[in-house]
């Protein structure tokens, strides 16, 4: 092991129906380094360890500060942010990094994935706060700085994916939406406005796949490059959701009195 360089192992693959091959990469090490950087200077000049040219590797980023969540990937195995995953912390004494994709999305290339069922479930849950933009609506509804500065918390979700990444629940004989977008659920319906939605945001966690498929393992709140309460808000929905059923079950059962009555 060199102190002098930095070594990366990089899991590969061309395609979804390639086959997978490991490339090692050795680049001079620069202080304050971090996964991405080091994939930058892979990119300037794409030979092996071993001198043998071959194509950069690809990777998903943006941001590079830890905010868009695209860099998601697996730095020797963990779920994390490969912007934010120095290379002092890794590899301190010249060991290898090893960088492979997250195992629970669809592969496109090399380290990135398609994350499109998380923005699916968000869709699912309606995490957004619809307004009439036609016209001014003026001054949004004040909160209490108490559940303004829980709501933040959980606005930080950048959809990583890193707590579906280590959840158990989500697999392939699996559709639970994972802890995410039950969160975002809580974030919205804790807002004055989005309570108007409230009711449909149940009814979706309710369906197969929601809350009540959870296993509690708890990996997600591990996980969580926000250290948001993910595991806090699948308990309050979960106790949201359950409130829920037991209303629509009185008011139906109330409506088909009524209907007999009538008849």
């Amino acid at each position: 092991m060199s102190k002098e360089n930095v070594v990366l192992r990089v899991k590969r693959q061309d395609g979804p129906q390639s086959p997978a091959r490991w490339e090692e990469f050795s680049v001079p090490r620069h202080a304050g380094a971090n996964v991405l950087s080091v994939l930058m200077q892979v990119r300037e000049n794409p030979v092996t360890a071993s001198g043998q040219k071959t194509t950069p590797p690809a990777w998903d980023a943006a941001c590079l500060e830890e905010v868009c969540g695209s860099c998601s990937m697996l730095v020797n195995g963990r779920a994390r942010q490969a912007c934010t995953a120095l290379i002092e912390t890794y590899s301190p004494n010249g060991e290898p990094i090893t960088l492979e994709p997250f195992s629970k999305f669809p592969l496109v290339r090399d380290l990135v994935v398609d994350r499109s069922r998380m923005f699916e479930s968000l869709k699912k849950v309606r995490a957004w706060i619809p307004i009439d933009g036609t016209y001014d609506l003026g001054p949004g509804p004040r909160m209490s700085q108490k559940t303004a500065e829980e709501r933040y918390v959980m606005s930080t979700c950048m959809t990583c994916g890193c707590c579906l990444e280590v959840c158990p629940q989500v697999n392939t004989h699996s559709p639970f939406i994972g802890a995410a977008a039950i969160s975002q659920a809580r974030l919205f319906n804790a807002h004055p406005t989005g309570q108007l939605n409230e009711s449909e945001r149940l009814h979706a966690l309710m369906e197969p796949g929601g809350v009540a498929d959870c296993g509690k393992a708890g990996n997600c709140v591990q996980a969580c490059p926000k250290e948001i309460p993910l595991t806090t808000s699948i308990a309050e929905m979960n106790r949201e959701v359950t409130w829920k059923a037991v209303k629509d079950f009185f008011v139906r059962d109330s409506d088909d009195h009524e209907k007999k009555d009538a008849s």
